[in-house]
């Protein structure tokens, strides 16, 4: 279960009260600077963060045609657009309408029998290894190459 942290949200998305979820905004929101928030892409963060072990979350995907979910490095730029994919410091999976497609350089589309609906993320920090599976479908949407987080927070 992860708590989305309100200081990095990009002013236009809005966290429920309960910091658990999150949605689009169309209407820019008065947000107090921050150098802790995303002002190029609209991104959040989760407020753990990870230096060692095994962690494995779910994510309700079902309302969210148009997203993207993973994990980042809590160095990444905030400021200025970043490039979605490992080399910047982001693992993670995109749903755009019927398409889904994992952030490599470049991106790799997922051939899946359907969209999912939730999506179980697995981080393995010593072993690098950042995991996506369909929960409902029980099957692997993809594992991305072993990576070296070289001790660097990652953040959901």
């Amino acid at each position: 279960n992860v708590t989305l942290d309100p200081e990095t949200a990009h002013p236009r998305l809005i966290l429920s009260k309960d910091q658990k979820s999150v949605r689009w905004e169309y209407m820019l929101q008065e947000s107090p600077d921050s150098p802790e928030r995303f002002d190029a892409d609209p991104c959040v963060l989760g407020c753990e963060a990870f230096t060692s072990g095994r962690h494995y979350w779910v994510v309700d995907v079902a309302e969210g045609q148009y997203c993207a979910v993973g994990v980042s490095k809590e160095s990444l730029q905030r400021k200025a657009p970043v490039s979605f994919n490992p080399e910047e410091g982001i693992w993670a999976v995109q749903q755009w309408g019927f398409k889904n497609r994992a952030l490599t350089s470049p991106p790799t589309l997922l051939n899946l029998p359907r969209v999912p609906r939730k999506i179980r993320i697995s981080l393995d920090y010593e072993w690098g290894e950042v995991a996506f599976f369909d929960v409902e479908n029980k099957i692997p949407i993809f594992t991305f190459p072993p990576a070296s987080f070289a001790g660097e927070r990652i953040r959901p």
